[in-house]
């Protein structure tokens, strides 16, 4: 088993001046949740994702060695122009990941990044753009390292893009992604995702995810403040022996086929987080009017046609509408018909399973 210590660089062999990588990373969804954390980014629980298709970042790193001044230097740019409200998580990022990157202090970098959907639409871009970003480093540790595996290589992403974003360390490779050491999910560490190691059923296969924006501002509380309030929550250790379980019974749904189990799992999993903000001190409340609105329309759309539909939430009000593909005409003209009267502006993403980071 992989300790931090294995992901330190070594001496390289050999020199690269100067150069450039682009790549795209998607952002997840995930079925159970991760809420609350250790020091270093360490999830108190693990969980459980989709990785979507449609909704990513795409991110070019160019670079090229500079004179040693013992700095971080680089510039950045979001969708072509200067991004200073960004720079200071880039060189956080930068500083907490040094110590596995040493190299980063001997190249000045140009960053440029875009996202597939409008920022700030409630839609979590620090996965993606932390798990874009990460891509590109290790490809420049890569081409300093020629002989570094394929397996090491995306699992060193990931770690980085953990100590970035805890859930972009699940956008990195694979549809389905583990994240936390489970006892059932063979190869999982609370240090990086791994791909879910069973064969997914063929109802798991291309699964649709519309995401409904109703609500685009930014949250009232950060999921960093929300991850720390489970530290004295009174329901955290059943919340965390709930995950655990919950992972179990997915495991056996995801390879079974068994679609009513998983919208149980799904669902739950999405009010069981938000329950856990409103049972924590300082309490908070993420949902609005209209994503109670949409669950309940859901329901009862799901009641009466017995389409497999369902919800899973964010921390935040978005809802994202999940179902099988077969089923991709019925729910859209649900969608379009009754639920997008709820959304911001009438906005709403079609997106679905995708695979992962890819290199443009």
């Amino acid at each position: 088993m992989l300790s931090e210590k294995d992901f330190i660089s070594k001496p390289f062999s050999s020199t690269i001046e100067n150069g450039s990588f682009q790549w795209s990373a998607p952002s997840n969804i995930a079925l159970v949740k991760y809420w609350g954390k250790k020091e270093n980014q360490i999830p108190a629980n693990p969980s459980i994702s989709f990785t979507l298709n449609n909704c990513k970042t795409i991110t070019k790193l160019a670079f090229a060695k500079k004179d040693a001044d013992g700095k971080f230097t680089f510039d950045l740019l979001f969708e072509g122009k200067p991004k200073e409200d960004f720079k200071p998580k880039i060189q956080k990022f930068f500083e907490r990941i040094e110590i596995y990157c040493p190299y980063l202090k001997a190249y000045h970098f140009t960053i440029e990044t875009e996202n597939t959907f409008p920022h700030s639409s409630g839609i979590a871009s620090s996965a993606s753009g932390m798990a874009a970003l990460s891509m590109n480093i290790m490809s420049l540790e890569k081409a300093l390292n020629p002989n570094m595996t394929e397996e090491y290589f995306y699992q060193k992403v990931s770690f980085l893009a953990r100590l970035g974003s805890g859930s972009a360390c699940r956008s990195v490779k694979g549809s389905v992604v583990v994240w936390g050491k489970h006892a059932e999910i063979n190869g999982s560490s609370d240090l990086f995702g791994v791909e879910f190691p069973s064969n997914i059923h063929q109802n798991f296969k291309n699964y649709q995810d519309t995401i409904l924006l109703v609500d685009k501002g930014e949250k009232q509380v950060s999921s960093t403040v929300g991850h720390d309030l489970m530290h004295n929550h009174p329901f955290a250790e059943q919340r965390f022996a709930q995950a655990h379980q919950n992972l179990s019974s997915i495991k056996t749904i995801l390879e079974s086929g068994n679609l009513d189990a998983f919208i149980k799992i799904a669902e739950s999993e999405a009010l069981t987080l938000h329950a856990m903000m409103m049972t924590s001190l300082p309490y908070f409340i993420l949902m609005k009017p209209n994503t109670l609105e949409i669950i309940n329309k859901i329901w009862k759309f799901r009641n009466e046609t017995n389409i497999p539909i369902c919800f899973t939430l964010d921390a935040g009000a978005n809802v994202h509408v999940l179902y099988p593909e077969n089923v991709r005409v019925e729910v859209l003209q649900f969608i379009k018909g009754e639920l997008v009267g709820y959304c911001q502006n009438g906005n709403y993403i079609c997106d679905e399973i995708g695979t992962g980071a890819i290199k443009i």
